[in-house]
């Protein structure tokens, strides 16, 4: 076991936070267990790219004790949480990210989980991947497989795929229905005001929330705006998407007509430059911007900057712009992603991590038992089927079953009257 991380001593605090996780991890404990006795990953060694806390620590313990070499590096700079990477570490995962890296520190540390010539590696947002293509091509003759944990990542592995570049099967976690449902949808929605309310201390309701994107994080974000008192509005690119936001009872429009209204943004689309230019000059006084999505290109940062007269940061993850006309605009987590990125941001709930990261685990798994052509893999769904059984079983929660005669009804074509 090796590390490069910012504080050693700092790990029974981790451990604590570990242990906490752990009793809401249900089926990746039962994942673990079965992992124990059967050994898949005996001789397998799997390098990782994600968001180095408590609950992504605990995927990399349920690894190791399927009998892989774990190594870990974060996927955001200011995501990772010391405690726990000490803890991963003491616990005897091979450890590599501290809060705060610049952007140098951070490939460094991509860079050193390749060393170790991974067989395996799970990706939030394609990095890893993305790195070894482009400029670690040897590793490829090794490599079985990728699993990808976000919607950003499989956008950028399908244009991969598309222009014949990638080289390898990845899995694409993001899109199951175990994945997107709850994690993009529930754990995104609370996590991100979680954060929000924890940094600005403001209350949700009676402000205009503007939601940009209505994907399923989109969804999850205007849904609890909604629950919390807000009034939203959701802007779109996508008719179809659109359509149903309005249809779920949301006010629709463009970004910049959105803007004139909006007390709060939160941008959830995984594109670029969506409040950008001249946008800035349609935001409302005293507006928070703040991004949910992958990378930090939701919001412009430098063309707000270049377009203010003064720039302050206030307190912790809250940063404020004065803008010639006397208009204060403020970007929060410095337009990060701001669940886990800001100082109150933990991320998605342990009971919501549990489904994600237990698609992660069998995914990886697969990757092993089966010969896969390079390309984009969506999980079987039986496989999403028995990660809620066991979910529904850890809350004690009991479900009807189908007969034989209702099982042969709905199988058959020819079912008279």
């Amino acid at each position: 076991m090796t590390y490069d991380i910012k504080d050693i001593n700092l790990a029974p605090e981790g451990e604590k936070k570990i242990k906490w996780v752990q009793r809401h991890m249900p089926v990746l404990e039962s994942i673990k267990k079965e992992f124990e006795e059967t050994k898949p990953f005996e001789g397998i060694t799997i390098g990782s790219c994600l968001h180095l806390e408590p609950k992504t620590i605990n995927l990399g313990l349920t690894l190791q004790a399927g009998g892989a070499e774990v190594v870990m590096t974060g996927c955001n700079p200011l995501s990772t949480q010391d405690d726990a990477t000490a803890a991963g570490a003491k616990l005897g995962l091979n450890m590599y990210g501290w809060t705060g890296q610049t952007n140098e520190e951070y490939y460094e540390q991509l860079n050193k989980v390749l060393d170790y010539e991974p067989d395996i590696v799970i990706d939030d947002g394609a990095d890893l991947i993305f790195l070894i293509h482009k400029e670690r091509p040897e590793l490829l003759e090794k490599l079985r497989g990728g699993c990808e944990e976000t919607t950003t990542g499989i956008h950028r592995l399908k244009a991969m795929h598309h222009d014949n570049a990638l080289k390898i099967p990845v899995m694409a976690v993001n899109d199951s229905y175990m994945k997107y449902l709850f994690d993009n949808r529930y754990g995104t929605g609370q996590s991100t005001f979680d954060s929000i309310m924890g940094t600005t201390n403001s209350v949700i309701a009676g402000q205009t929330v503007v939601v940009c994107g209505y994907g399923w994080c989109g969804r999850g974000i205007a849904m609890r705006a909604d629950g919390l008192g807000a009034n939203v509005i959701v802007t779109e690119v996508d008719p179809i998407r659109a359509l149903e936001a309005k249809m779920d009872g949301y006010r629709v429009m463009t970004v910049q007509k959105a803007l004139e209204e909006a007390d709060i943004v939160v941008t959830a689309t995984g594109n670029r430059d969506i409040i950008s230019g001249d946008d800035f000059k349609h935001v409302k006084d005293g507006c928070m911007l703040a991004n949910s999505g992958h990378f930090n290109v939701e919001i412009n940062e430098n063309d707000l900057a270049a377009q203010a007269v003064n720039r302050e940061l206030l307190k912790p993850d809250i940063e404020g712009f004065e803008m010639p006309d006397g208009r204060n605009i403020y970007l929060l987590a410095g337009g990060r992603l701001v669940n886990l990125a800001g100082e109150h941001g933990q991320g998605h709930p342990a009971e919501i991590m549990d489904l994600s990261f237990a698609m992660q685990a069998l995914s990886a798994k697969r990757l092993l038992n089966e010969d896969m052509e390079p390309g984009v893999y969506k999980t079987r769904d039986e496989v999403d089927t028995e990660i809620a059984r066991l979910k529904l079983k850890a809350m004690g929660v009991e479900i009807d079953q189908l007969s034989q005669e209702q099982e042969k009804y709905m199988n058959s074509w020819d079912v008279g009257t």
